[in-house]
């Protein structure tokens, strides 16, 4: 079970994730005043929880909660919703192709992963640039809008793949020139896998 699988199973919901994640994976959930109960009482089981940081109370009862890290989840659950765009015209004005070859260049980091000898497992401390954590940040939002009425899916895969292409060009998954690989690739190669997973892609790569 993940951390945001514990927070939501404790919560009673999945809490939003909220900020940029630049500095800092944070949450806030209203999960005590839906439920009506006291609100330092729930934030007391959440800070029982391994991988929390801090838990603040404010208001009538929102909780703000940070992570000592931000989370990954490597097993994604399967978005309910199959987007109807139109493959031409291949530019970045289609949300279709910009959806698309997000997920291609995902798949095309995997490959390039496994040829240069990229190791294994995963560090989310590694993640320390901006890029890649905006893209944690938009992969956090998948739990709580797979229990909305509103998911908004278009804008979400849309959403994700601007950050992911952002990621992919400024923050690359894979050593450059004589760059050996380390850690700091594996954490962004999981990212790319896990990407790969959420966005739809051509029916050929």
């Amino acid at each position: 079970m993940t951390l945001p699988d514990e927070l939501a199973e404790v919560l009673g919901e999945p809490p939003v994730p909220e900020g940029t994640w630049e500095r800092a994976a944070g949450y806030v959930s209203a999960a005590a005043l839906r439920r009506r109960v006291p609100a330092e009482e729930l934030a007391a089981r959440v800070r029982g929880l391994d991988g929390v940081a801090g838990v603040a109370v404010e208001g009538r009862g929102f909780l703000r909660i940070v992570l000592t890290e931000p989370p990954l989840d490597a097993e994604p659950a399967a978005i309910p919703f199959q987007p109807v765009w139109p493959d031409f015209p291949r530019t970045w004005d289609n949300p279709g192709f910009v959806v698309r070859y997000g997920h291609a260049r995902a798949c095309a980091v995997l490959r390039w992963a496994g040829q240069l000898g990229v190791p294994g497992g995963f560090e989310a401390r590694e993640l320390s640039d901006r890029h890649h954590r905006a893209v944690l940040r938009v992969l956090a939002e998948l739990p709580g809008r797979l229990v909305s009425r509103e998911p908004g899916w278009e804008g979400y895969l849309l959403r994700l793949a601007l950050a992911y292409h952002d990621a992919h060009e400024r923050a690359p998954a894979v050593p450059k020139g004589d760059e050996e690989p380390g850690a700091v690739h594996a954490a962004r190669v999981r990212v790319a896998d896990v990407v790969r997973k959420v966005l739809p892609g051509p029916d050929r790569i």
